[in-house]
């Protein structure tokens, strides 16, 4: 709620504070002394264009600060904030202050931090809900109409959410599963074409680096051939180094034992014989690993030629082919499958579909009979507001399926016809500023609303009435904020004000060219003062203080 209002130089104010509690709180005084610059002053606070005019002349700016407390914050501001990146501690004051500038331009600040007024204006109905002659939101604007009508029934709307979200998601599935299944047909012929072609070739994982040390290896055996061949002639027959090796160490070992340095140079000779042979054995490997067969050759390099061809046409390395081929029979098999897929899909979503159906005609068939006892709860209030020719109907009515949401398939609004015969109509398309005011507290009442702004303020709500009209207002404006809520109203009726729990008196006093508004707080006596000036005029009689005495006794 509203705790404190600070104002600084904003046209005739020139310095005011002011503190609001719970309960009614009334502000009175003559016409024109100034109660609609406080309103324009709070209207900086929640977005409102920031007119240079509200600047007091020989001033250079204008400053208002509104401090808001909450036990704990309303949703929409916490998200709102936090979206912005604006700090907030729930439990703690909410301070929100805006600055114009007599040269253009202004400033807004929530506890401190620079906040846009779009920010402003977007809170601005969970703090407070301003009625008056040409107010536009709050009770007026029928896109809030189904939330207050579904509050006083107490409609189970979030069986409805997550009715809505389960289909949409069941939609959302559908929809993928039928798009996949038509891209994959589309490209049937190509895949169906693709795998046949690798399938013929067959690639296997690491073949392509297997060929190209192949091809090298062959490469290097071309160039070295010659060089092979000449050593393959000192190793082979009978008269080759190795033979004639072997010969010696024969007859060597015959007359090893006639002396010690013949067995030693044996034993020399046999290793060297051993050491041949391994030569000759490694020059045997190496010219068949590097044997050079032109056909060989030729077939190693198409090999490796088509697997890199195909590799590039498919955009991928060579070793990546094989896992191309099982993820275009996983295409192909998908698309056999995907008719059987999208048939329990459809199933899917044709049961959530019902079942989003049933709940929304349970939430219909409540607001329907809600809707019938609050229109007899408002009629009730009618009559003693003096609207008693005027009929009000809460219109649900069936949105196109295009239309339907998470919170139903109805479109509900609050219309009033002001006369006998006379069609329904939006209520502000009918009702004359006061007509307006007293068919919204009517509604307000019948709601007993709980969940709306922090505030609630009614500009001259009593306009054009009196007596028993006025009290019967000023017994609705005290039972509407009652249970600790808040409500403000600005009013020239005697019978209003003295049922105000708080009397701010609101006086404009002229001191050569400069001319002030000032508020202030009334005490018992003030109170008596003020409303028997309201029930006299100019001139206050016995007779009126009297009167005020016991209106105000009789609250």
């Amino acid at each position: 709620m509203l705790t404190a209002l600070a104002i600084r130089n904003v046209v005739l104010i020139e310095a005011l504070d002011l503190a609001f509690g719970r309960g009614l709180g009334v502000l009175t005084g003559e016409t024109g002394a100034g109660k609609s610059i406080l309103l324009d002053a709070l209207g900086l606070v929640l977005g409102n264009r920031a007119e240079t005019l509200l600047v007091r002349a020989g001033t250079d700016q204008a400053n208002v600060t509104a401090s808001f407390e909450f036990a704990q914050l309303p949703p929409a501001i916490a998200e709102a904030l936090a979206d912005a990146e604006v700090e907030a501690d729930s439990g703690e004051p909410l301070i929100i202050r805006r600055r114009v500038r007599a040269d253009g331009g202004s400033k807004a600040f929530i506890n401190d931090q620079p906040v846009s007024a779009a920010l402003l204006r977007q809170i601005a109905p969970a703090l407070v809900e301003l009625h008056g002659q040409h107010d536009d939101r709050g009770l007026v604007n029928p896109r809030g109409h189904r939330a207050l009508l579904d509050r006083y029934a107490g409609g189970e709307v979030v069986r409805v959410e997550q009715a809505w979200a389960l289909w949409r998601a069941a939609e959302s599935r559908l929809s993928e599963a039928r798009s996949s299944v038509e891209a994959a047909r589309a490209e049937q012929d190509l895949l169906l074409a693709h795998l046949a072609e690798l399938t013929t070739a067959e690639p296997q994982e690491g073949e392509e680096q297997q060929l190209a040390l192949r091809r090298a290896d062959m490469q290097r055996g071309e160039r070295l051939a010659g060089d092979l061949d000449t050593l393959r002639q000192v190793w082979d027959g009978s008269d080759s180094a190795l033979a004639q090796l072997r010969i010696a160490a024969r007859r060597l070992d015959r007359i090893a034992g006639e002396h010690p340095l013949l067995a030693d140079a044996l034993a020399s000779l046999d290793r060297a014989v051993i050491e041949a042979g391994e030569a000759e054995d490694r020059l045997t490997e190496a010219a068949d690993a590097l044997a050079f067969d032109p056909n060989e050759l030729d077939r190693v390099e198409t090999r490796l030629f088509d697997l890199r061809a195909l590799a590039r046409k498919h955009g991928c390395e060579p070793d990546d082919l094989p896992a191309r081929m099982l993820a275009m029979r996983a295409a192909l098999d998908a698309i056999e499958a995907g008719d059987a897929e999208i048939a329990v899909l459809a199933a899917e979503e044709a049961r959530t579909g019902a079942a989003y159906r049933q709940a929304a005609e349970a939430l219909h068939a409540i607001r329907v009979e809600a809707a019938a006892r609050l229109d007899a709860a408002v009629a009730a209030e009618l009559a003693p507001l003096r609207l008693d020719a005027a009929r009000f109907q809460t219109a649900v009515t069936a949105l196109p399926e295009d239309r339907w949401g998470p919170h139903g398939t109805d479109a509900v609004e609050f219309l009033i016809a002001t006369n006998p015969g006379a069609p329904f109509a939006p209520l502000n398309k009918i009702a004359s500023g006061g007509e307006l005011s007293r068919f919204i507290l009517a509604l307000k009442v019948a709601l007993a609303e709980q969940g709306g702004a922090a505030t609630i303020i009614f500009d001259e709500i009593d306009r054009g009435v009196g007596g028993a009209v006025a009290s019967a207002i000023g017994e609705r404006l005290a039972r509407l904020a009652g249970n600790g809520g808040q409500l403000l109203a600005v009013t020239h009726s005697p019978q209003v004000a003295a049922r105000g729990g708080t009397h701010y008196l609101i006086a404009k006093s002229s001191e050569g060219t400069v001319t002030r508004t000032s508020v202030t707080l009334l005490d018992e006596a003030g109170r008596q003062e003020e409303i028997a000036r309201m029930l006299s005029g100019a001139e206050i009689t016995s007779e009126a203080r009297a009167q005020a005495e016991r209106l105000l006794e009789g609250v």
